[in-house]
């Protein structure tokens, strides 16, 4: 008889891993608007539905631990000519790093706000748009601009005490119009040891290291391409296989021709969904956890838009102007925008 049960409960268990998500019918969520004065948010960091981090354009780094109910507010300086403008932050346990545009690039190290500047770069074309790390939190990765024939690719494996950057000889080449996009902090994706990039311009292709970026290899996408504003704005991987990319044409908002794709294999290829259907530009791309990567939300300046069914159709769902949009889990999430900090909650 005991054999019997636990084949019987062995079989329920089998069966339930393998019962379908079953995805929501979102029709408008929920958003609670915290102004942030004179501030452009593009990039921030979720820790909890309680915590989060932003650093602005203002060379601010904010932070509340309450669920926004106050906010501690932190300017960092270079010297008085300089206020970097922040489009990039991470946050490692209780230290946080973040990543100025522009020339000079300014990286800066804060804990218990003491500030310490760990990267500078000074050159006419010097311009990083995104930061993060990986899951040790000892090995970081940068990746900006190209100022030769190379994207510009800073790593850091002590913690982000120092930083070096890549040579040219061991990158892909870029020709001329080939870059980023500081739109949300979200170009960069880093799931274990593989991170994933995505260019725009007069390519839109998208870089690839298996390795923490030692070594990389590089794809093309059939994404709005040939032109400064066209190309991909941001990509998340639901799992090593499975991605979303989206970006489309800053300059007009509202088209909607070829800015979306998914990939299946890692990478490798990547085929359009909703072609010529909307949503058109976007800067930021989400898979909502725990949702088996069929449940999507990305936001603009246009507003925010929901897939239920893996990027195949979108449904517009607010129309607040937000930059980026990071979840917490399935039902709440934060977003960044001008002079404005978001959070989301799904009902």
């Amino acid at each position: 008889m005991k054999y019997v049960f636990l084949s019987l409960l062995l079989g329920i268990m089998l069966i339930a891993c393998n019962t379908p998500y079953n995805p929501r019918i979102i029709n408008n969520v929920h958003i609670t608007h915290f102004t942030i004065d004179s501030s452009n948010i593009r990039a921030i960091k979720a820790i909890d539905e309680n915590t989060l981090y932003f650093a602005d354009a203002k060379g601010n780094i904010g932070k509340t631990i309450d669920s926004g109910k106050t906010w501690e507010v932190t300017p960092v300086k270079h010297n008085e000519k300089t206020t970097p403008n922040f489009r990039s932050i991470a946050v490692v346990k209780d230290t946080v790093f973040v990543l100025s545009i522009g020339n000079p690039g300014l990286l800066f190290k804060v804990f218990k706000n003491q500030v310490n500047l760990v990267y500078k770069e000074e050159h006419p074309n010097v311009f990083y748009d995104a930061l993060q790390f990986f899951s040790d939190g000892k090995h970081g990765i940068a990746v900006g601009d190209p100022t030769e024939d190379c994207p510009s690719i800073l790593l850091t494996s002590d913690y982000g005490n120092s930083w070096y950057k890549i040579p040219c000889d061991q990158l892909p080449k870029f020709g001329e119009g080939e870059a980023f996009f500081a739109a949300s902090n979200t170009n960069i994706k880093i799931i274990d040891e593989t991170v994933w990039m995505v260019s725009g311009g007069t390519k839109a292709r998208v870089l690839k290291s298996k390795d923490k970026g030692r070594t990389w290899e590089i794809y093309e996408t059939p994404i709005i391409q040939g032109k400064g504003a066209e190309g991909m704005y941001s990509v998340d991987f639901y799992n090593e296989l499975y991605g979303i990319t989206i970006g489309g044409d800053y300059a007009y908002p509202e088209r909607n021709q070829a800015n979306k794709a998914i990939t299946k294999d890692g990478g490798k290829t990547w085929t359009l969904v909703a072609k010529n259907k909307a949503p058109g530009y976007k800067s930021c791309i989400q898979f909502v956890p725990n949702t088996d990567g069929v449940e999507i939300f990305a936001v603009g300046k246009t507003g925010i838009s929901y897939s239920n069914d893996g990027g195949l159709t979108w449904k517009q769902v607010s129309d607040s102007s937000f930059y980026t949009i990071q979840f917490i889990n399935e039902n709440i999430a934060w977003l960044g925008g001008n002079n404005c900090i978001g959070k989301l909650i799904i009902k």
